[in-house]
């Protein structure tokens, strides 16, 4: 380790041996005599011993349906559910754990408001704004509503540095926009949305707002109440929980005003062969036996971070992208997409290597044990923008070390060399 990586490990504000006993996948070996460097955090990270194991528990111990019976069991899995609800909705400051709908993933939630909100209220005409960096996930769904109901989509281009044009944001924002939807963090360049200009241009022209929290939830402090955002999709998968779990938090009375998303049992109130009436929010949105495991390990999920502090989460990946930036950067070859300064961007780093397709790139940095994504990342606009079929990506969460980074800019000199595009 040089001089700068030690400097640079202390100033980590976890103890990272500690973290990592936590993670025992980090310790595989993926070829012989190579330990996996797990940089895949984007789309998805591991999962702590503390997790797995409320899991485990609630399987072993608890495992009944939940809200329908009176045995212990039920009222159990019941308790644990509801407690995981209010867990959540303290990590983001819900102002009522009501307002927290379990869905299986931000996707999900996004097409939730899309279908019960945007189908109700979003008139021929109407207008919502989007932005260029969008994941596929935010756009397709109001493409959808535009085909059916008419709906005007308009979007948010991305300047050169991969940051939103936001002179051109308060042009396109304007008197017949109903709804901007947008991502607080790119999966796919790490750029930070400046939320604290957007949300006010759409406050300003009586706009809601649906923030895709995917990347901004599990890695920095997020308030909903201080942003004032109207919607704010997350997944667990991302932050330390299973997949198949994740979160839609909305204000109150735009739940109750909003028709059920899916129909069938726990949602409803009443049932005749004439009609139906709906359970209170957040059963109404909730049809049918959840994902009540899932939504116990995940509050299990929102323990474990909370207890490192979401703002040193948020002070170990600047530091270690930071860090990435500079030694990547000083790879031959190497280009990287996106804001300079790790300040302006989550722990995301997308590049490319000279001559080398991208998904080559990840195939042979695997043989180095390295796990890095490759292709498009659910984002062609932004491919389309760079001029780039697709692009690797590094991304990095609370247990990567400034090692695995050398690791990967020692692999990338090997790519070069096994390519022959670099003496």
């Amino acid at each position: 380790m040089t001089q700068t990586d030690m400097d640079v490990q202390q100033r980590l504000p976890f103890d990272l041996d500690r973290i990592r006993r936590d993670f025992p996948i980090l310790k595989r070996e993926i070829h012989p005599g190579k330990t996996l460097v797990y940089l895949d955090n984007a789309a998805t990270s591991q999962r702590p011993v503390q997790m797995i194991a409320e899991m485990t528990r609630f399987y072993r111990d608890h495992n009944a349906n939940i809200h329908r019976g009176v045995h212990t069991l039920s009222i159990e899995a019941t308790d644990l559910y509801e407690q995981a609800r209010q867990r959540i909705a303290r990590f983001i400051n819900a102002p009522r754990a009501e307002e927290v709908i379990f869905t299986r993933n931000t996707t999900e939630g996004i097409n939730l408001v899309a279908h019960s909100w945007g189908r109700k209220f979003l008139q021929e005409g109407d207008e919502v704004v989007i932005t260029e960096v969008e994941h596929h996930s935010n756009i397709v769904p109001w493409q959808m509503l535009r085909d059916e109901r008419g709906v005007v989509l308009k979007y948010i281009p991305m300047l050169p540095d991969g940051t939103l044009d936001l002179d051109y944001a308060r042009q396109v924002i304007g008197p017949r926009t109903k709804l901007l939807a947008v991502t607080a963090v790119s999966n796919a360049l790490g750029t930070i949305t400046r939320l604290d200009e957007l949300i006010p241009m759409a406050r300003a022209q009586g706009a809601l707002v649906l923030v895709d929290g995917a990347q901004s939830v599990p890695h920095m402090p997020v308030d909903v109440q201080a942003l004032g955002c109207d919607f704010m999709a997350f997944t667990g998968h991302k932050m330390l929980g299973p997949t198949g779990i994740g979160g839609l938090w909305a204000r109150m009375e735009l739940l109750e005003a909003m028709d059920p998303f899916l129909g069938g049992g726990d949602m409803i109130l009443t049932v005749t062969m004439a009609q139906s009436t709906w359970a209170d929010v957040p059963a109404k949105f909730e049809a049918g036996t959840p994902n009540v495991a899932g939504a116990v390990a995940l509050g299990a999920a929102v323990d474990y971070l909370e207890a490192l502090g979401m703002d040193a989460v948020r002070a170990h990946e600047v530091e270690i992208t930071d860090y990435a930036l500079r030694r990547l950067g000083d790879v031959p070859g190497v280009s990287i997409f996106g804001p300079p300064q790790a300040q302006d961007r989550g722990g995301v780093i997308s590049f490319e290597l000279e001559g080398v397709h991208p998904h080559d790139v990840g195939q042979v940095l695997d043989t180095h044990a390295v796990a890095i994504r490759t292709g498009h990342h659910c984002a062609q606009p932004v491919m389309a923008a760079l001029s780039v079929p697709a692009t690797a990506r590094a991304s990095f969460y609370i247990y990567n070390t400034t090692e695995e980074v050398d690791r990967l800019a020692v692999a990338l000199e090997e790519v070069s060399r096994f390519f022959g595009v670099r003496a």
